[in-house]
C-alpha cells in the first residue's frame, strides 16, 4: 500500500509541475526556506506529542523531498529514483552488522563505525558534513559528537563541568576595556562548553532551549494576563508584581 500511495504522490506532483503555473515556476532555491519551515513543524509536533499533527507535517516534508527531486529531474541533475536508490544503498553499506553479519558490541560501536565509513568514503575529516546552515547550538552538538567519536572527549562529566566554570570565570573577570567582539568570543566559548556538558548528559541543547522557549512563552503570557486583569501594568513596583505572577505561573506548570 505504501508503494502505491508514494507512486500516487509522485504522479500528483509531476502533474502539478506541468499544469500548475505556481508549481511550474518553483526552483530548489525558491522552496528551500519552506523546506526548513516544514522540518521545524515536524519537530514541533514531536515536542507536543501530537501524532495526528506529526502525520500531517511528515506528509508536508515528504512532499518537499519529492518536489525537490522532480525539480532536479526537470533540470537533468538527478532523478527521484536515484535519490531513493542512493539512500537505500547507503543504509545497506553503513549497516554491515545487519546486512553482512559483522559483529558489533553495542549502539556506540555502530555510531563509531558509521563515522569511520564516512571517512573511508572520501571525507577528509570527521567534522566534515555538518551543515553550516544548522542552528548554531545544534551544529555545536553535532561537531562535538563527531569529535568525540574520534576520541576528542573529556574523560568524565566533571571535567566537562569544570570547563563551564572556567569559561564563566573568564567572562566574569574580563577587564572592563574588553571590546564587544572579545566578550562575544568568550560568551561563545561558554555556550560551546554548555552544549558539550549537555551532550555528555544526553541532552541536545537545541531541543532543550526550544522547549525552554515554549515554557517561557506560556509563563510570560500568564504574567501578562494577570497584570492586565488587575490593571497593574503602570505600577511603580511593576517588576516586583511581575515576578510574583511569574512564581505563580511556575507553580501551575
Amino acid at each position: 500500500m505504501a508503494k502505491e500511495e508514494f507512486e500516487k504522490l509522485e504522479q500528483t506532483v509531476r502533474k502539478l509541475r506541468v499544469e500548475c503555473p505556481w508549481d511550474r515556476r518553483q526552483t530548489n532555491d525558491s522552496i528551500k526556506a519552506s523546506t526548513l519551515e516544514e522540518t521545524y513543524e515536524v519537530l514541533e509536533a514531536i515536542d507536543q506529542k501530537d501524532f495526528n499533527e506529526l502525520k500531517i507535517e511528515l506528509g508536508d516534508l515528504l512532499l518537499h523531498v519529492v518536489f525537490h527531486s522532480l525539480i532536479a529531474e526537470d533540470n537533468e541533475h538527478f532523478t527521484l529514483s536515484e535519490v531513493i536508490e542512493n539512500i537505500t544503498d547507503k543504509l545497506i553499506r553503513r549497516h554491515p552488522h545487519v546486512f553482512e553479519g559483522k559483529k558489533v558490541e553495542d549502539h556506540h560501536e555502530v555510531k563509531k563505525n558509521w563515522e569511520l565509513m564516512k571517512l573511508a568514503e572520501g571525507r577528509d575529516s570527521v567534522v566534515d558534513g555538518v551543515p553550516k546552515e544548522l542552528p548554531a547550538l545544534l551544529r555545536a552538538f553535532r561537531l562535538q559528537e563527531k569529535a568525540a567519536k574520534f576520541g576528542f572527549e573529556w574523560e568524565n562529566k566533571d571535567d566537562a563541568f569544570k570547563k563551564i566554570e572556567e569559561e564563566i570565570r573568564e567572562i566574569k573577570y574580563l577587564p572592563e576595556n574588553k571590546n564587544s567582539e572579545e566578550l562575544e568570543g568568550e560568551f561563545g566559548d561558554l555556550l560551546f562548553a554548555l552544549v558539550n556538558f549537555g551532550r555528555m548528559n544526553n541532552i541536545n541543547a537545541e531541543d532543550a532551549l526550544r522547549k525552554c522557549n515554549e515554557k517561557f512563552i506560556k509563563r510570560f503570557q500568564y504574567v501578562e494576563k494577570k497584570m492586565n486583569q488587575n490593571s497593574e501594568t503602570d505600577q511603580p513596583n511593576k517588576l516586583e508584581i511581575m515576578l510574583k505572577y511569574w512564581d505563580e505561573s511556575k507553580e501551575r506548570s
